[in-house]
């Protein structure tokens, strides 16, 4: 009985199945990494402001962080906000707030796994609020890509001061 020829796969060159629609390209560094940290946001529980962070190197993601109340504590979407029940104006008074934001999560999240992000980029969907901006410099973080804006003046003068490249991430 004569063997049945094998039907022929469409030839591929990264030897890979293409899951992107004809005519897409992938998407750029920035796009993808900026897209992880509207991802990660999706796991936070505050109810005013989902923020998420990505911190990369050489292109090589080294932590994550959302913003929420800190391990084993109540979340602010189960207990209420104390920022909307004073009337806390956003951008002002941070330590009235029972989560640990994005950025500082990520930080602590790479200290606890001995991990340096000297020389990385964070890549955050808000700019960063002027105590995030002081752990982001003294981490060593040298870029700051971000989607939103916030309403903090200082943080953005001690990003220029400190020399750090700080970019709005447009599409």
């Amino acid at each position: 009985m004569p063997l049945k020829k094998k039907a022929s796969r469409p030839a591929q060159k990264s030897g890979r199945a293409k899951i992107l629609p004809r005519g897409k390209t992938r998407p750029s560094w920035e796009k993808f990494f900026i897209s992880l940290a509207q991802m990660v946001s999706t796991r936070s529980t505050c109810l005013r402001r989902q923020v998420g962070a990505v911190v990369v190197r050489d292109k090589r993601i080294l932590a994550t962080g959302y913003n929420g109340a800190p391990s084993g504590l109540e979340h602010c979407d189960r207990v209420g906000c104390i920022r909307e029940q004073l009337k806390v104006p956003s951008g002002e008074r941070h330590e009235i707030c029972r989560a640990i934001h994005a950025e500082q999560n990520a930080i602590i999240q790479a200290a606890t796994c001995g991990v340096s992000l000297a020389g990385g980029t964070i890549y955050i969907t808000h700019h960063p609020c002027v105590l995030c901006s002081k752990m982001i410099i003294n981490a060593g973080i040298k870029k700051v890509v971000f989607l939103e804006g916030y309403p903090d003046e200082l943080s953005r003068q001690m990003l220029r001061e400190a020399k750090l490249k700080t970019t709005k991430f447009r599409s």
